[in-house]
């Protein structure tokens, strides 16, 4: 019996540009965010450990230099969710709309805190090493 062997193709590059690391996370933020304030009516526990695999995700899988995006996008992408989806369910009423809004903010505070602070710390952590040690310039 002959087995064929499927030759997979390369990917060039070591990881994620940037605009992939903003394209994925703002992708998965819109769906589950989404899904979630359809069925609940709210934001919760799903929205906040999608924004964390998203974090991590974009701080693993992308190059070098997409960290800050990485940090960056996640918050953004579900503020802009979260305020879509209330409108969409709220109507242009302004006074609904940002308590609804301030409410999503809130019941993922922490996801988005702790993965800001990760993202955060791994970003600078990255700038640091790129510098020259001060022991190697005073040499």
């Amino acid at each position: 019996m002959k087995t064929r062997t499927i030759k997979k193709p390369t990917i060039p590059g070591p990881g994620l540009k940037k605009e992939g690391v903003v394209f994925l996370q703002s992708l998965f933020i819109f769906i589950f965010v989404s899904l979630e304030m359809w069925i609940r009516s709210g934001t919760g526990v799903i929205s906040g450990l999608i924004i964390a695999l998203v974090t991590y995700g974009g701080v693993t899988y992308g190059r070098s230099g997409t960290r800050y995006v990485a940090a960056v996008t996640p918050p953004i992408a579900f503020a802009s969710t979260a305020l879509f989806m209330t409108i969409l369910s709220d109507g242009l009423r302004p006074t609904r709309v940002g308590v609804d809004f301030v409410a999503s903010l809130a019941s993922v505070a922490p996801f988005l805190l702790v993965s800001a602070l990760y993202a955060w710390f791994m970003f600078l952590n990255e700038k640091a090493k790129s510098r020259p040690s001060k022991r190697a310039v005073e040499s």
